[in-house]
């Protein structure tokens, strides 16, 4: 039973029988869509979502499997179509932090506020946060949210991204540095702990 497969297995048999492919989408499409939709909203979330399954069905006969795992892979094709509307997702940051509306759909990730001032202080949280995430350089956020978005390794994120593991750190550094104002004032609580691998 192919639902038992790993992902490189059913892309490796994707080749003589595209219809095996249908399971990698099932597998990973909504994880893939609810983090484009954090970066981007609703509407163009499902358009790259849509394309980077297009995409990589495309690109299966060239999938060099670095793990049985074929999540990296897709975010990496997803990432690459990200930077092509880098400059909508640079205009939406900054007018979130313009309108101190909230900077993601889902702001639960990169921003847990404390119970007793969370209502008090949670537009003007957010509208930093989006401040902050306009000002970081495209490859600082990157590795930032799919750190922190997509959940995913060190490991994952350089593959992702395609550049070694230490450059992953680094970038990770930066940007918690670009965050560490809003952190040591208690009212951005994310990203304190580590995930290594």
């Amino acid at each position: 039973m192919t639902s038992d497969w790993p992902d490189s297995e059913l892309i490796a048999g994707s080749r003589a029988e595209p219809t095996m492919f249908s399971e990698i989408f099932d597998r990973h499409h909504r994880e893939l869509y609810r983090y484009l939709r954090r970066r981007v909203g609703p509407g163009l979330a499902a358009d790259l979502a849509a394309e980077t399954f297009v995409t990589a069905f495309a690109r299966r006969g060239a999938y060099r499997p670095q793990s049985t795992d074929a999540r990296p892979w897709l975010y990496g094709i997803a990432h690459n179509l990200l930077r092509n509307h880098l400059r909508h997702e640079q205009r939406q940051l900054a007018a979130y932090a313009r309108h101190g509306a909230e900077p993601v759909a889902d702001a639960g990730a990169l921003a847990e506020f404390s119970m007793a001032d969370a209502r008090a202080d949670a537009v003007a949280v957010r509208a930093e946060l989006a401040r902050i995430l306009a000002r970081m350089p495209a490859r600082d956020r990157d590795v930032l949210l799919l750190f922190a978005w997509a959940d995913m390794s060190y490991a994952e994120v350089a593959q992702a991204l395609h550049i070694p593991v230490g450059t992953v750190r680094s970038r990770l550094n930066r940007a918690r540095r670009q965050l560490r104002a809003l952190v040591e004032n208690g009212t951005l609580n994310h990203l304190s702990g580590e995930r290594h691998g």
